[in-house]
């Protein structure tokens, strides 16, 4: 991916399973990503926002400096700590990487995020599972 090219979809998917332990699980009707279990990370219904894990004090802030980037869904995001990205805002795969990588790091569990302090996400990463129906 070019610094220019618009971030995709495929693009979130391909960093996200290249983080240590991630899985892919359907849930909701929407790929979410896992790692012990635990959702850092989703794709909404029409690909071009995702979701990721991030502290209700550090969120005000970031929807206030970018919020042509940032939002929540009202009423559904209100009460969690949880926050949606728009892909087109993004300015490149490193930026995707950055966030998906600290969403991660929120929810991993300790001796996985000791193990890998820094997580690498690769432009082209492979990754761990393939998708699984929650039921």
């Amino acid at each position: 991916m070019t610094a220019d090219a618009a971030i995709t979809a495929a693009d979130v998917r391909s960093a996200a399973l290249s983080l240590p332990d991630t899985t892919e699980k359907l849930a909701w009707g929407q790929p979410t990503f896992r790692v012990a279990g635990k959702i850092f990370a989703s794709l909404g219904d029409d690909g071009t926002a995702m979701g990721v894990k991030c502290p209700r004090e550090d969120r005000a802030e970031l929807i206030a400096a970018e919020p042509e980037k940032f939002f929540v869904r009202e009423g559904h995001d209100d009460h969690y700590a949880w926050m949606r990205v728009r892909l087109s805002a993004l300015e490149d795969a490193d930026e995707l990487a950055a966030i998906l990588a600290d969403s991660w790091r929120q929810v991993a569990p300790r001796r996985l995020v000791a193990a890998h302090p820094e997580p690498d996400v690769p432009e082209a990463g492979a990754g761990g599972g393939g998708p699984e129906e929650e039921r």
